[in-house]
C-alpha cells in the first residue's frame, strides 16, 4: 500500500505548486467520482492554504458513456443552465481549478466519435467566449491520480489493487513526489526546465527535424524569433503556478505552412475516451495530408 504520508505530500504539491492557492481564493476541484478519498485530502490541503471555499465538479466515465451512446445529439448539444452557470461562475470569481485526472483512457470505446465531436463543438460556441474572458487570469493545474480502469490499462496483468498501487508509484515518481519531498524536488525541476528553455532560445532555431526508429521523419518550421517555454506559468497578476503535474514539456510555436513528413505514434493516444494505437500522420505544406491506422 502507498504510504499515507506520500499521498499527503502529493496533495500538498498539487495545491501549493500546482494551484498556488492564495488566502481567500475559491477553488474548483474536478475529478472522477471514484477519487473521492483523494479529493478529500486535496480539499483539506486547500483549506489549510487559506481557500475560502472548495467547490466540487464530479465526473463519471460510465455516465458519460451512457449519454454519448443514448443521448439525442440535438438535446446534448445545448448546454444546461447549470453548465452555463458554472462557466460564468469560473469567469466571474476566477477560482483556482484543480483537475485530478483519472479518466478511463478507453471509457468511450465504440461510441460515435463524430457525434461527440459535433456536441463538443456546439457547446464550445457558447462556452468559448465565456472562457476567453478568464484566460491567463487564474491558476489551474491538471494532476494524474489512479483509478482502477486507468491502472488496468497500464498494468493489465496485475490484480486491480496491485495495478492501482503500481500506477500510484509511477505517478509519484514522474511527479517527483516519490520521497515525500515533492515541493523541493519540483522547485529543482522548474529550474531545470527554465534552463533548457534558455539554452534552446539561445540557439536561434528556424526548424526542428524529428527522426525515430519507427519511421518518423518530420520537419516543422518555426516562427522567426520564437521562444521556447516550459514549466510554470504566471497569471496576469503575477502568480506563478504549475499547470501540469507531472510535466517534462518544453514547447514552442510552429510556422504556418511549414510542416512536412510523417509521424508514427510510439504510444497509444487516448482521444475523447477512446484509445487509438499504431497510427501515423503525414503532413504536406503545413497540413495533415493523410492518417493511417
Amino acid at each position: 500500500m502507498i504510504k499515507k504520508a506520500l499521498i499527503k505530500s502529493y496533495a500538498e504539491l498539487i495545491v501549493k505548486a500546482g494551484g498556488a492557492i492564495k488566502k481567500g481564493q475559491e477553488v474548483v476541484i474536478r475529478a472522477q467520482v471514484e477519487l473521492e478519498d483523494f479529493v478529500e485530502v486535496v480539499a483539506r490541503e486547500c483549506y489549510r492554504q487559506g481557500a475560502s471555499r472548495v467547490v466540487y465538479e464530479w465526473q463519471s466515465s460510465k455516465l458519460s458513456r451512457l449519454e454519448a451512446k443514448y443521448g439525442k445529439e440535438k438535446v446534448c448539444s445545448v448546454p444546461t443552465p447549470m453548465e452555463v452557470a458554472l462557466q460564468n461562475y469560473e469567469t466571474d470569481s476566477l477560482p483556482v481549478l484543480i483537475w485530478l485526472d483519472g479518466d478511463d483512457p478507453d471509457g468511450l470505446a465504440g461510441v460515435n466519435v463524430e457525434k461527440l465531436a459535433r456536441i463538443h463543438q456546439a457547446k464550445m460556441r457558447i462556452f468559448g467566449p465565456i472562457r476567453q474572458k478568464r484566460e491567463n487570469k487564474y491558476q489551474w493545474t491538471i494532476a494524474g491520480v489512479p483509478t482502477v480502469a486507468w491502472a488496468k490499462k497500464v498494468f493489465p496483468a496485475l490484480p486491480r489493487s496491485q495495478a492501482v498501487e503500481a500506477l500510484w508509484n509511477a505517478i509519484l515518481k514522474a511527479s517527483r513526489a516519490y520521497d515525500g519531498n515533492g515541493l523541493a524536488n519540483w522547485e529543482e525541476h522548474e529550474r531545470n526546465l527554465k534552463d533548457k528553455c534558455e539554452r534552446l532560445n539561445a540557439l536561434g532555431l528556424r526548424k526542428l527535424h524529428y527522426t525515430a526508429g519507427n519511421g518518423t521523419d518530420f520537419t516543422v518550421g518555426l516562427i522567426p524569433g520564437v521562444i521556447f517555454l516550459g514549466g510554470g506559468e504566471k497569471t496576469t497578476s503575477g502568480t506563478l503556478f504549475q499547470p501540469n503535474i507531472p510535466s517534462e514539456e518544453v514547447f514552442t510555436t510552429p510556422m504556418k505552412g511549414e510542416a512536412k513528413g510523417i509521424v508514427y505514434a510510439s504510444k497509444p493516444l487516448s482521444y475523447q475516451g477512446q484509445l487509438i494505437e499504431n497510427f501515423s500522420v503525414r503532413f504536406e505544406k503545413g497540413k495533415i495530408w493523410s492518417v493511417s491506422t
